[in-house]
């Protein structure tokens, strides 16, 4: 079995992963009320508790993005939080075609959100109209390093190859499903963001880069599970 195949058989099976867990475990969610009221021992009131506690590490919303700089397609899953839910947290998984290597990459992305605010539209829609935060990306490759190569002199690069450091900015637009529709997912919301890297900012201040050199336009949809 080529490399190329076990490759993209991975990626299916991760996005397969990652799309139907957050569905199967929905239903485990646990709450608990008064111990009074609901627990005839100690013990039941302890093993529910602990079970709430896990439950919370179930993802709550799956997210495909396009580029952004941690890969062509991205794939991942995530936690909604905060008084007004406007925290988010996301992990992804992303794909490189070979392009000009000799091989397609994986890439892995931890992604930080904040959403300010929120406007109620009509129809069941909302918009969001900023959207803004950091992630961190990595590519698994031998080809990116960590530490600089003693192959070259000391402090020849000053950026790590394989960590990149991304910030962003953007829009998003969600629509509500009403209860009586929902099958998969009780919101969908579509985004764009534009996004820069720690090696391009501070390329674009050292060789005076125009825009379209070291911003990043990507898409993507989320659908939020519960």
């Amino acid at each position: 079995m080529s490399m190329k195949w076990l490759n993209f058989k991975m990626l299916l099976v991760g996005i397969s992963l990652l799309y139907t867990f957050p569905l199967t475990a929905q239903s485990t969610i646990v709450d608990i009320g008064p111990k009074d009221t609901l627990y005839n021992s100690d013990y039941q009131y302890r093993l529910d508790k602990y079970q709430r506690q896990w439950n919370r590490l179930i993802p709550m919303h799956t997210v495909f993005q396009y580029a952004g700089g941690m890969g062509l397609i991205s794939v991942g899953a995530g936690w909604t939080y905060g008084k007004n839910k406007q925290w988010e947290t996301d992990v992804l998984f992303g794909y490189i075609p070979k392009y000009s290597s000799d091989k397609i990459k994986i890439t892995m992305t931890l992604k930080q959100n904040y959403i300010p605010w929120k406007v109620p539209l009509k129809h069941n829609w909302t918009l969001e109209p900023l959207e803004c935060g950091l992630y961190f990306n990595t590519v698994f490759s031998d080809e990116f390093w960590t530490s600089e190569p003693d192959r070259y002199p000391k402090g020849y690069y000053g950026f790590s190859t394989r960590v990149r450091t991304h910030i962003f900015v953007g829009q998003r637009i969600r629509m509500n499903i009403p209860e009586k529709y929902r099958k998969l997912a009780k919101s969908i919301t579509a985004f764009y963001e534009i996004s820069s890297c720690d090696l391009y900012i501070v390329s674009a201040f050292t060789n005076h880069l125009k825009l379209d050199d070291y911003l990043r336009l990507s898409f993507g949809l989320k659908f939020q599970i519960f």
